[in-house]
């Protein structure tokens, strides 16, 4: 018996249109309780991750001397690795028939023990290695959690119930910079005690994913079940991959495509920061913290206006804050209001993209391929943010910040336009 299970009770009935409906007398929770456990999981499991991720530019530029062409590489590889993995997750999950929580959580598991690892390698090759494990972990676990999500939620709340889920994530983002630095200032071998305590904490959330979240999949609606039999019980890579044959996630995965190859890495944003303000050292660590608390303030109010205005226009309403936070960081003002503003815009951008963009290919996937269908929008996503890390690095290198930062911001702004020509029928306002 897991909690969850216990607090979920039985299936809403479903009306003769196919729409879950709540039994009389009763009204619907706001989420269900899958979507708090696997909240849980995420905002413990990111204090892990983000009191790693707040040190690591300084870790690897500052400490150990890598040129942003290196960082750059290490970074593409940190953020974009889990692409290679993410269908095969997704894949997984759906032909297991129910096993969404096992593969997330052997996801987990792997970047779990990658932690310790970072306190055995000093050289660019094997910090490589043990960021591409991790990230390979993040990549298994990051569809078949965003399927429970969306499969224990109705098409119409969806894009509250990704929200919820990820103020809750980023809740961990903004305590784990802060855990961060407050072992840095208490520490002598601060980098080696952080990574210390992220392993900890790590083992914690698979912990709590084990014995709280449940494992089994949504009854589907009547409605559902057709599109189920008509595509076979046992789900396939060709059925996966075919997908793409639907227009509207075709078109959702194509502009997700397009505006991750203009997004600068959330480090390099923060190095931007800090040689613009002169910020010490000791405090870079605080600069994700910006970042976190504009996403975890947002991500609610922003996933339920997606969910009354359509989830697309919110979508490129996210990347139209971030062009303002490139093009602040391109301005000469160098004012105290600057660093709150730049991090204010980009914690908007990701409420408004993150989990809205989940919610919105969930309309265009069946449920016997939810984890597939969602693995194949991130995974173009990914692969393209991998190739802006290593572009940006690479301009930085040769041209210079500025530079750099000027052609990604007209690159971000003709793909936010041309997505704008293949936007997407919304389903949560047709």
């Amino acid at each position: 018996m897991y909690v969850a299970d216990s607090r979920a009770g039985s299936p809403a009935p479903a009306s003769a249109d196919g729409a879950a409906r709540p039994p009389a007398g009763r009204r619907r929770a706001a989420v269900a309780p899958t979507v708090l456990a696997l909240g849980t999981v995420s905002l413990v499991t990111d204090v892990s991750s983000e009191m790693v991720t707040a040190v690591l530019p300084l870790y690897l530029v500052a400490g150990l001397g890598l040129s942003p062409l290196g960082f750059g590489l290490l970074d593409g590889i940190y953020n974009g690795f889990s692409a290679l993995v993410r269908l095969a997750g997704g894949h997984l999950a759906d032909r297991g028939g129910g096993r969404h929580k096992w593969v997330a959580g052997l996801g987990y598991g792997i970047s779990a023990l990658c932690k310790p690892l970072l306190l055995l390698v000093h050289s660019l090759t094997p910090i490589g290695l043990v960021l591409a494990a991790d990230r390979t972990g993040k990549g298994l676990r990051t569809a078949p959690r965003d399927a429970l999500i969306s499969l224990s939620s109705t098409p119409e709340s969806r894009g509250r119930a990704f929200g919820v889920h990820r103020a809750m994530d980023t809740a961990g983002a903004l305590l784990g910079p802060l855990v961060a630095f407050l072992i840095l200032r208490a520490t002598v071998d601060g980098y080696d005690a952080v990574f210390t305590v992220s392993f900890c904490v790590a083992v914690a959330g698979v912990l709590i994913l084990v014995l709280f979240v449940p494992g089994g999949k949504r009854q589907p609606a009547p409605a559902e079940q057709p599109e189920r039999t008509a595509h076979g019980d046992r789900p396939t890579l060709r059925a996966a991959v075919g997908l793409l044959r639907r227009r509207e996630l075709r078109r959702i995965a194509v502009c997700a495509l397009l505006l991750g190859l203009a997004t600068v890495s959330d480090s390099f944003v923060y190095l931007l920061l800090q040689r613009r303000l002169g910020v010490p050292d000791r405090w870079f660590a605080l600069l994700p913290l910006g970042t976190a608390a504009a996403f975890l303030v947002l991500a609610v109010p922003l996933g339920r206006l997606a969910d009354r205005v359509g989830r697309w226009a919110v979508f490129l309403a996210g990347h139209v804050a971030l062009l303002l936070a490139y093009a602040l960081l391109l301005t000469s003002w160098h004012g105290t209001a600057l660093p709150y503003a730049v991090l204010l815009l980009h914690g908007g951008f990701y409420a408004a993209t993150d989990g809205v963009l989940m919610a919105a290919a969930s309309d265009g996937v069946p449920e016997h391929l939810r984890s597939s269908g969602l693995a194949l929008v991130q995974t173009g996503q990914a692969l393209a943010r991998f190739a802006c890390s290593l572009g940006f690095g690479a301009a930085w290198t040769v041209w210079g910040d500025r530079t750099a930062l000027t052609a990604s911001t007209v690159a971000l702004a003709a793909c936010a336009a041309f997505s704008l020509t293949l936007r997407p029928r919304d389903k949560a306002t047709a």
